[in-house]
């Protein structure tokens, strides 16, 4: 079963130019489904995967024969699992540079296309990210209709109940495509752990050069149990055994394979946002709930869940929010150009919300809860109670 993906009709619009094309994104969020439908439409086209270490090796020690091989007879070339290739960038300029071919390439590491390729082909590439399913996409595969209503939020309760219904569903089994086609709890729950075994079996060993995974699955844990909160390092640390350096740089490889995501805290002042303690969100739930073994349906009432649901949601738009704390503890979930954003069961206010209105006087601001009420306005600023099922 495809289902389609939003980004295939972007990528469609440069079918004909010279640019490389690369997709990035967690493993098995549906990159290679995606570009294989793309071309499956088109002529003269190749795939080569760099799973497979015979190719891997012709392409890293003798790119001219990889070249006579894979690359002059075809108009399109696909090449998979880049990230097994170190300093490829090289070898994709010269391509480039020497012939037509157009070509895609996808890979599970941003870290392999922006930092080791990037100072190559400055010039020659287009670079999307394609994360699992946003509640949109999620809604798409369950049923195209349902979809419809969504994005026009034009609906009465009774479509009301159905979306939130979907919505638990996806916040406890996530949106990689893998899972949300599979046919029932058991059955995802065991793609998840598959996708997670894998993670930590293969990505991260062979990427990262990570001899033992102990520390790093202990930290993984670590984290999805402080969702919402301040990354508390020493605990962490503590914890998992890893020192201050070690732990900061396993954080970075965890964003690197969007795993995870640090939110900043707003500030005036950039460089002093940059030191400030982050908090932690998971880019796709299911992923965090198999990391934890927490399938249990009260997860949904959990006000973390929700507060990763709307991090997460905004992150697939490839916009990052930060979030408002002061010296005293006062804190709002979220701030969107200039707008507080408050995550909570119950659409109402808090001390917190209403110090963050003092002090910045926006134009508007969000409680973002299960239900909906009329607007209030308070001081100038139009206070919004929004269901999540509509602000997403």
């Amino acid at each position: 079963m495809y289902i389609k993906r939003g980004l295939e009709a972007i990528i469609k619009n440069y079918l004909n130019t010279k640019e490389i094309i690369v997709v990035v994104g967690p493993r098995q969020s549906g990159k290679t489904t995606m570009i294989k439908n793309i071309l499956s439409t088109l002529k003269d086209v190749n795939q080569v995967s760099f799973d497979d270490l015979e190719t891997l090796s012709l392409f890293i020690n003798d790119i001219n024969s990889f070249i006579e091989l894979h690359i002059k007879d075809y108009k399109y070339v696909f090449i998979d699992e880049i990230q097994y290739a170190p300093e490829s960038g090289r070898s994709l300029k010269y391509i480039h540079d020497s012939f037509d071919t157009k070509l895609f390439v996808s890979g599970s590491s941003a870290a392999e296309i922006s930092i080791n390729s990037l100072k190559y082909l400055v010039g020659r590439v287009f670079i999307f990210k394609l994360l699992p399913f946003s509640f949109g996409g999620f809604l798409l595969s369950k049923d195209p209709n349902l979809k419809s209503l969504f994005v026009k939020k034009k609906y009465g309760r009774e479509i009301s109940v159905i979306l939130n219904r979907n919505l638990d569903e996806f916040l406890t089994y996530g949106g990689y495509p893998r899972v949300v086609i599979s046919k029932d709890k058991s059955e995802k729950i065991t793609v998840l752990k598959n996708i997670y075994n894998t993670l930590l079996l293969k990505e991260v060993k062979d990427l990262f050069s990570i001899s033992s995974n102990d520390k790093l699955e202990i930290l993984i844990k670590g984290l999805a149990y402080q969702i919402g909160n301040l990354i508390n390092y020493s605990e962490l640390c503590q914890l998992s055994g890893l020192n201050f350096i070690t732990l900061k740089k396993y954080l970075n490889i965890l964003e690197e394979l969007f795993v995870c995501k640090r939110c900043y805290p707003l500030s005036n002042n950039p460089r002093q946002e940059l030191v400030k303690t982050p908090k932690i969100y998971f880019y796709d739930y299911g992923l965090r709930n198999v990391i934890i073994s927490n399938f249990h349906s009260n997860n949904t009432d959990n006000g973390f869940l929700f507060e990763n649901l709307i991090f997460a949601e905004f992150l697939k738009k490839e916009i990052e929010l930060k979030y408002w704390r002061t010296k005293s503890g006062a804190e709002v979930d979220f701030v969107h150009n200039s707008a507080p954003i408050e995550v909570k069961i119950l659409p109402k206010t808090s001390r917190s919300f209403y110090s963050f209105l003092n002090k910045f006087k926006p134009k508007n601001g969000y409680i973002v809860s299960r239900h909906e009420k009329e607007s209030v306005f308070v001081n100038g600023t139009e206070i919004n109670f929004v269901p999540f099922i509509k602000f997403i």
